[in-house]
């Protein structure tokens, strides 16, 4: 087959890994793609929010499957004019795809599908926003209703953090994505990621993960999009699991269906978990960045068969083969990041390191230059490793981490502590 995944981040990369390995893939374009993903594929210069282009280019490099990695594509209708087009997409339809580009529309499939989340309230006026803040108090979760890069959500603890979140939303931080605000109950508990696949119909559960959103060790400073992650989430037992797909994912399939708006591709549920309670925090409608590493190092090959049975409709077919092991990942970051970052650094040592089924530093912010690898985005490498315990992958990734010589980035040497 030739296949076309769509993104130039980590997850992009990890995907591309995975799909690498199956004896499916005779030929993987990766659009716009990074330093790291042009090691393992094709790279093409593409415009992957326009649906048309994408429609065009598929068909002129005779692709067969389609992967979309990021979900500004997929709002914008990509999989939609691919599916019409009569080409294999892996990845939800922009109607389906409401469940991550709109909170408030997440919170309405709940209330009809009766799925435990948060009591929330939604708002487009400023005053409205503000006296429903000081009315309920802190601590508030305040959310960008549209897309937002991962940091339209702020987690305030006190009322004057909720109320400049609103300035800073209602006031166009965001632009159109924060136009509309949803104001949460903060939940109490542990939160973890629970990945499955729908066709529509069936779903077919692929794994659990627990990433770290907080820039500092012991979940100090801002939220980002994603410092670490590691698979399995012990958190997520398999009793927890259970009720997750009974009560909260199984009902949203089954409504969004019922409207006419079968979701198709992978949905990413992020819960809330107190007292063996599951609680839905959010949806999103692609693999999560840097989660997505971390299960497709412990996936491999099988990545695409299960992808190809989700575009296909034939979940109810489908099996996971999990081997019993762990995986965690180490993102590098630009020293600034989440805030202001210098760009162009060179990163050394990347040549040096293995590259295995257990060993893998995954690309997002980076460019080739002649012979160097430079950063250029705020998340710039996920340096991911796989072990038979946790503690063993964890001390595999530090050990690459150690090895790579780039005084401008930082990371975290804490992932997985709430699991060890």
């Amino acid at each position: 087959m030739n296949i076309l995944i769509l993104g130039s981040g980590g997850r992009e990369h990890s995907l591309a890994w995975a799909v690498m390995q199956n004896p499916k893939c005779d030929r993987l374009i990766v659009a716009p793609g990074n330093a790291g993903i042009a090691s393992v594929a094709e790279c093409a210069t593409l415009d992957i929010m326009s649906p048309d282009a994408v429609v065009d280019f598929a068909q002129n490099h005779s692709v067969d499957f389609v992967i979309v990695g990021p979900e500004d594509p997929l709002a914008a209708g990509v999989a939609d004019a691919l599916r019409s087009a009569g080409i294999l997409c892996f990845g939800p339809s922009a109607a389906a795809a409401r469940l991550e580009a709109s909170k408030s529309f997440t919170k309405e499939i709940c209330d009809a599908a009766n799925a435990p989340t948060a009591g929330y309230a939604h708002f487009t006026d400023l005053g409205a926003a503000k006296a429903y803040v000081e009315e309920q108090g802190a601590p508030i979760v305040i959310k960008a209703d549209g897309l937002a890069a991962g940091k339209g959500v702020v987690v305030a603890m006190d009322v004057a953090t909720a109320l400049n979140a609103l300035d800073d939303m209602l006031g166009g931080a965001f632009g159109d994505a924060g136009a509309e605000v949803v104001i949460e109950e903060f939940m109490e508990g542990e939160e973890a990621s629970y990945f499955v696949l729908s066709d529509g119909k069936t779903v077919l559960p692929i794994g659990t993960a627990q990433d770290h959103k907080r820039a500092y060790d012991g979940d100090e400073g801002p939220n980002t999009g994603g410092m670490g992650a590691y698979s399995p989430a012990p958190v997520l037992s398999d009793e927890i699991a259970a009720k997750a797909i009974a009560e909260i994912v199984q009902p949203t399939i089954d409504e969004m269906a019922r409207r006419g708006t079968p979701y198709q591709g992978v949905l990413y549920a992020g819960f809330m978990i107190k007292d063996g309670q599951p609680r839905l925090v959010e949806y999103n409608c692609r693999f999560g960045d840097p989660e997505c590493q971390v299960l497709m190092m412990r996936l491999g090959a099988q990545a695409l068969d299960l992808m190809l049975a989700c575009a296909e409709e034939r979940l109810a077919e489908a099996t996971v083969n999990w081997a019993d092991d762990h995986a965690i990942t180490v993102v590098m970051a630009s020293k600034g990041y989440p805030g202001a970052y210098e760009k162009g650094s060179v990163i050394g040592g990347l040549n040096e390191l293995p590259e295995d089924s257990s060993n893998m530093v995954f690309h997002a912010g980076t460019k080739a230059k002649g012979e160097q690898i430079t950063a250029v985005g705020g998340r710039v490498l996920s340096v991911t490793a796989r072990g038979a315990s946790l503690a063993e992958a964890r001390e595999r990734a530090y050990a690459m981490v150690g090895r790579i010589d780039w005084p401008e980035g930082f990371n975290r040497t804490d992932i997985g502590w709430r699991a060890l």
